[in-house]
């Protein structure tokens, strides 16, 4: 007879099948195609340039045992540098916070479009301050698929903040920025990590929309637990970003090193050392959903619905201990993981099953889950 792990203590296979889903994302070789947008697009190239050198570094080295030997201790040192950097940046919110691109204002606007009477007055001047945020806005708005939406003739370049609002409204608004906000957060602009973040942005994504979804069929608060949802990627984002820039201003520092040094062996040897990227798997099963919430409290907001639901999720034992609307985003992450181990064909139809009857989804709410399209987010 089959023993149900439903919605108890998080079972051990759980937790594996779990973090089987953040070690293929950041340590598999997987490569994914860009989502909703071209993102990082510029960096495909220079990616793949840098994994075929140093490729050939290694093979190179592999070759002559004595520079082989040269590698492998440098590249540990090297590695070991980075890890103890990442280490002491993590253990200093402040520090975390800066380098990640995450302020205050930016989770007051999130905040502020959880009100049922939005005040566009007030949320304006916050995006304003932002400039990544309104040139994205303002990418939407010019683009020639949204054009058709602007009023007949509207073909003059739209820069008034104030316009690019009006067009796109208040509902799409509200899907808009946490989107752009994630995105921001994502460790973009990095050659090393740009298959990792197009995974992480993928999967952040069809949580959301499954979240939407489940939202939606619950008749909970749609824009809320969608919020949440991509907020609960923000530490592993924020620790992705943070090792992501630590080892490539590291790495470069060496390579330069080396290269006055006119040692080649040397050279090669720092070239050819990747970025850590298991060292950095484990640091973010570690700190990144501590950092969810901590994050979100050291910029005044422990008190937020939406750092509520950031501290369910890392602090509960128990799904069944969850409320409901953290209950909705455990629920959605769940589905997305099973839909992503699916498709890199590292998940059995048992392991469906136990992730299923864990967090509960039932089969009305299966159906529903489904029937979406995650390749595309639902711009009214």
């Amino acid at each position: 007879m089959a023993i149900s792990v439903a919605g108890g203590v998080r079972p051990g296979k759980v937790i594996e099948i779990e973090h089987r889903l953040y070690q293929q994302l950041i340590v598999g070789k997987q490569k994914s195609s860009s989502m909703f947008d071209e993102l990082d697009a510029e960096l495909e190239n220079d990616a793949n340039k840098l994994a075929i050198e140093r490729e050939a570094v290694l093979e190179r080295l592999t070759k002559q045992i004595e520079a082989k030997g040269i590698f492998d201790r440098v590249s540990k040192q090297l590695i070991d540098t980075v890890s103890c950097a990442v280490d002491h940046r993590l253990a200093s919110a402040d520090s975390v916070i800066k380098s990640a691109g995450i302020n205050e204002s930016q989770l007051l606007m999130l905040e502020l479009l959880q009100s049922d009477n939005l005040d566009i007055n007030r949320l304006r001047p916050l995006i304003a301050n932002e400039s990544w945020l309104v040139r994205d806005l303002l990418n939407i708005v010019n683009s020639s698929s949204f054009r058709h939406r602007r009023p007949q003739g509207s073909e003059v370049k739209v820069t008034d903040i104030k316009l690019v609002l009006n067009f796109i409204g208040i509902e799409n608004i509200k899907l808009l920025l946490p989107y752009f906000c994630l995105r921001n957060w994502l460790p973009s602009g990095h050659a090393n990590l740009l298959w990792t973040t197009r995974k992480l942005w993928r999967y952040s994504m069809v949580s959301a929309i499954a979240a939407q979804a489940l939202a939606k069929l619950h008749e909970k608060d749609g824009v809320f637990v969608y919020t949440c949802t991509l907020l609960s990627q923000l530490g592993p984002s924020v620790v992705l970003k943070n090792s992501a820039l630590l080892f490539e201003e590291t790495w470069g520092v060496w390579l330069r090193e080396a290269s006055n040094s006119r040692d080649k062996e040397l050279y090669d040897a720092v070239l050819a050392t990747e970025f850590p990227s298991q060292r950095v798997y484990e640091l973010v099963i570690e700190h990144g959903d501590r950092l969810n919430w901590q994050l979100l409290e050291q910029l005044n907001f422990s008190d937020s619905a939406m750092g509520a639901v950031m501290a369910e999720l890392d602090n509960n034992l128990s799904y069944k201990e969850l409320s409901e609307n953290a209950s909705i985003v455990a629920r959605a992450n769940c589905y997305a993981k099973v839909v992503l181990l699916e498709e890199m064909r590292e998940l059995s139809v048992q392991e469906k099953r136990i992730m299923f009857d864990y967090y509960e989804l039932s089969e009305q709410e299966i159906i529903r889950l489904k029937a979406q399209n995650y390749r595309k987010l639902d711009i009214i």
